[in-house]
């Protein structure tokens, strides 16, 4: 027992002594107990040719990940993961963002793909030290990676709001490195598949894969059926496979392969500098099956048009806040506000901002449905997003009516609000009830974007099994 003690300890501290950490976490973020109720943890898989220390790698290695030279790539993020994990022991949910998802980034940049936000902080940060007669290229890479870190941060931070804790970064040598250190990985495809960017070339069926074949696994986006949005799904079960065989699968307790995964691990990953690594690998390690899931944001037209970036994927960045607010929800909470309200105490005005003839009208239909008063329709100044406001003492009738309407909806006191009204303004985001035909969701939004319907058939992805993906 001492020896196998201190075998641990010794490569524990191999690994924490090695191991490349940077400062890129503000100081509201980095708790181990948030007030939020859970760590949220940004994990990013970067496309980059230098390794952990700022080192080019060398093109036989690039030639081996089929990753083009070193002067290709290296500032897109191609993996974005927010691991939700809640302080009281519950299940834990890694959320993944398309690399093709268009928001708004970080730092005035404006709309683009979100896998451009890293590569704007870190670009801008070369020219600011260069200015400062910073010539040594190591040195550029290492320091403007922080800048990149945390404009990606403040990306993910604003179109979620959530305030990220901890961030850990790996490149495309240390995957593929992991991959082999733990023995492979299994996965099952639904049909054969090959592609020439990606070097992916696969049979059907299940197989277990490492090294170069797992990166083109989670890279190949070109011939499959949604692009990208598969590509998510390629990577979650693989997450989810990878964390099945490290957690459960005696990876930790086979001194070769623990030896190996060290190894890869000080070559590749960069993690925030207060994170506890320790404190972290002890809540993990009860993560195994179903207390382990994964999530996709909400999106909408895949192939949507933009006037800089190509095609892109639409994101409603209230229907994202939406979706991580309710990560943290308490269903009992939610249903004793729903009920505490008498929805005929609370008369209902709805105002017009979306410029789609009739909508309002609509609205309201669906709020009177479910005993809410009359207070009438009118048009309103267009509006980019949708508003409930309400009078002093009114926040309660406010978020029966938003939670009526969806959720979500953002919620303004205004003291011109009589008691016992409630304003709801329809802006051009508004997708709720009133826009449906009686089948469900639109294919169509009211701004003319097709919209990305839920494979409700598919059960969640976790890491108990495997489960066949395209």
């Amino acid at each position: 027992m001492l020896l196998g003690t201190g075998y641990a300890w010794a490569n524990f501290q191999s690994l924490l002594s090695n191991i490349t950490t940077t400062d890129v976490i503000s100081e509201e973020g980095g708790g181990e107990k948030p007030a939020d109720g859970s760590v949220d943890i940004l994990m990013v898989g970067m496309d980059s040719r230098t390794d952990a220390q700022g080192n080019p790698l060398p093109q036989e290695i690039l030639n081996e990940l089929h990753a083009g030279n070193e002067n290709d790539g290296g500032l897109n993020t191609d993996t974005l993961i927010l691991m939700h994990v809640p302080n009281d022991g519950g299940k834990a949910v890694a959320v993944s963002f398309p690399r093709d998802a268009y928001v708004q980034i970080a730092g005035g940049y404006g709309r683009h793909k979100i896998n451009s936000a890293y590569g704007y902080g870190k670009g801008d940060a070369i020219e600011e030290l260069k200015a400062k007669g910073v010539t040594d290229e190591r040195q550029l890479e290492v320091e403007s990676r922080k800048d990149g870190a945390k404009n990606l941060i403040g990306t993910i931070e604003d179109l979620t709001g959530v305030t990220i804790d901890h961030y850990a970064e790996i490149n495309l040598v240390g995957f593929y490195e992991i991959t082999k250190a733990v023995g492979g990985v299994d996965v099952c495809l639904n049909q054969a598949t090959k592609d020439s960017y990606s070097g992916a070339n696969f049979a059907a069926g299940p197989q277990k894969i490492q090294g170069r074949e797992a990166l083109a696994f989670v890279r190949q986006r070109h011939g499959l059926l949604r692009g990208d949005l598969d590509r998510i799904v390629r990577q979650q079960v693989f997450m989810a496979g990878l964390a099945k065989q490290i957690l459960s699968a005696g990876t930790l307790s086979d001194p070769g392969k623990l030896s190996a995964l060290i190894d890869a691990l000080t070559k590749s990953i960069v993690l925030d500098q207060d994170w506890d690594v320790l404190r972290f690998a002890t809540q993990m390690k009860d993560l195994t099956g179903g207390n382990l899931k994964f999530e996709t944001i909400p999106t909408g037209n895949p192939e949507l048009d933009t006037p800089e970036d190509g095609q892109a994927i639409e994101v409603n960045e209230r229907d994202v806040k939406k979706f991580f607010k309710n990560l943290n929800a308490d269903p009992t909470a939610q249903s004793n506000t729903a009920t505490a309200i008498d929805n005929a105490t609370v008369t209902v005005e709805v105002r017009n901002a979306s410029g789609i003839s009739g909508l309002a009208s609509r609205v309201l239909q669906s709020l009177v449905a479910l005993k809410f008063l009359d207070g009438g329709t009118a048009n309103a100044t267009p509006m980019d997003t949708s508003v409930v406001r309400y009078g002093v003492g009114g926040e309660a009738g406010a978020e029966a009516v938003s939670q009526a309407l969806g959720g979500g909806l953002e919620l303004e006191e205004d003291a011109n609000v009589p008691a016992g009204h409630v304003q709801v303004f329809v802006g051009e985001d508004y997708d709720g009830p009133g826009t449906q035909s009686l089948a469900g969701a639109p294919l169509v939004g009211l701004d003319g974007a097709r919209r990305q319907q839920p494979d409700e058939t598919q059960p969640p992805i976790t890491a108990d099994g495997v489960r066949c993906v395209n």
